[in-house]
């Protein structure tokens, strides 16, 4: 009987993050951001006995060709880097500010009568 195996579920994590880091060109500060969402989706995906070093030095090199031409999918192999690198070292990492929009911000900027 042929059985099917499935890659573990943090390896499709990996290749979903890198296919939506891949944006190319992109500014800088925007870059850091979707490295930072990139890298946290990636480690929340990791089961809870892993090697995180063995994990984070395989992401990197699955991620590293795409960095060249890609700044967020950069901005995620430095954050990997300096993971494995300073372990004890806090990351920077942050999520984006809040955005407001729509009615929301209608509401808001509307002078009252």
């Amino acid at each position: 009987m042929l059985e099917l195996r499935s890659p573990p579920v943090f390896a499709m994590v990996l290749e979903r993050t890198i296919l939506q880091l891949d944006t190319g060109p992109i500014p800088a500060e925007d870059a850091r951001q979707m490295g930072q969402l990139g890298y946290m989706q990636w480690i929340a995906s990791l089961p809870g006995g892993v090697n995180y070093r063995r994990a984070a030095r395989a992401a990197q090199a699955r991620a590293a060709p795409f960095a060249d031409h890609s700044p967020a999918v950069a901005a995620f192999c430095a954050l990997l880097r300096a993971s494995v690198e300073d372990p004890l070292t806090p990351l920077d990492l942050a999520m984006p500010p809040r955005r407001r929009g729509g009615a929301a911000a209608r509401r808001a900027t509307r002078l009252p009568f």
